[in-house]
């Protein structure tokens, strides 16, 4: 049985269980499941985690089947809240991410599915993690573009991963690069491509996050100098917060999942997240 509690977001095929969300008066959010089903069979829940209330709402799904004595088999949320959040920076800030993790621990689920974590932080915070790379969803952005590109990994922090995707794609060229950002401000700057000329190769840029786009829109300028053909963006979460217009006057195609929410722009492919990518 599965719980889709994001209606817009079923990355899995199977029976689902029914159920109403709506917020009090005083602001509490409340859940109920209708118990029509069958109470034998292990549950699966699927959420995407944009917010407390979001988590809030899986926390109280977790709290009714489990008074209903099901079996909380599994756990997929995509995109995991506050992965970015994975140090504590500055003196007075939090240790997001493990408030996330603590909280979700706490639910009972054997067995909790992200996707394309931002670090190696995530997955050792959770209990029983299962931690999806991104190796397919690349692949078929590749199939989709056609021919095989540069991958290029934006930062030092992406570089691990994307020599693992290399991997997975048999190989393919990677073109490291690095920029600096000022912890205090957020500023970026120093954008470097560590390649003399790039032979007008098509590149595709890989990451797990876009945010507000200017780590792209910067490497982008510069990769253009390196003599780049087209370039591609593939980021495995979608968040744009300043939208997707300015990323597209510098990449002549962007792609996402749905892991975050969904998304229209002419210049963009959502490759909808299900069995085969999260396998």
């Amino acid at each position: 049985m599965i719980l889709n509690l994001d209606k817009n977001f079923k990355p899995l095929e199977g029976k689902e269980i029914e159920f109403q969300v709506f917020t009090f008066a005083g602001g509490e959010p409340h859940i109920k499941i209708n118990p029509d089903f069958d109470t034998t069979q292990a549950v699966t829940v699927t959420h995407r985690l944009n917010s407390f209330h979001d988590l809030g709402i899986l926390c109280l799904a977790a709290d009714a089947l489990q008074r209903m004595e099901l079996e909380l088999a599994q756990l997929i949320i995509p995109y995991f809240p506050a992965a970015r959040q994975d140090r504590v920076m500055i003196k007075g800030e939090p240790l997001s991410v493990k408030v996330y993790a603590d909280i979700i621990n706490g639910l009972g689920f054997k067995k909790v599915t992200v996707f394309d974590a931002h670090s190696e932080v995530t997955p050792a915070l959770l209990n029983k993690c299962d931690a999806v790379p991104n190796h397919r969803f690349i692949a078929e952005v590749i199939k989709q573009i056609g021919k095989e590109p540069l991958l290029i990994s934006p930062d030092g922090g992406a570089l691990k991963k994307i020599y693992k995707v290399s991997e997975f794609l048999n190989g393919l060229d990677v073109v490291e690069c690095s920029k600096h950002r000022d912890v205090k401000t957020g500023k970026l700057e120093g954008f470097k491509v560590y390649s003399d000329d790039l032979g007008g190769r098509d590149c595709l840029v890989v990451d797990d996050i876009c945010d507000g786009g200017g780590t792209f829109m910067g490497l982008a300028q510069e990769l253009k100098k390196k003599n780049a053909g087209k370039l591609y963006l593939a980021v495995s979460h979608g968040i744009f917060s300043k939208g997707v217009a300015d990323l597209a006057n510098y990449f002549d195609r962007i792609f996402t999942t749905d892991s975050f929410k969904e998304l229209e722009h002419p210049n963009m492919t959502q490759i909808k997240l299900n069995q085969t990518i999260l396998s």
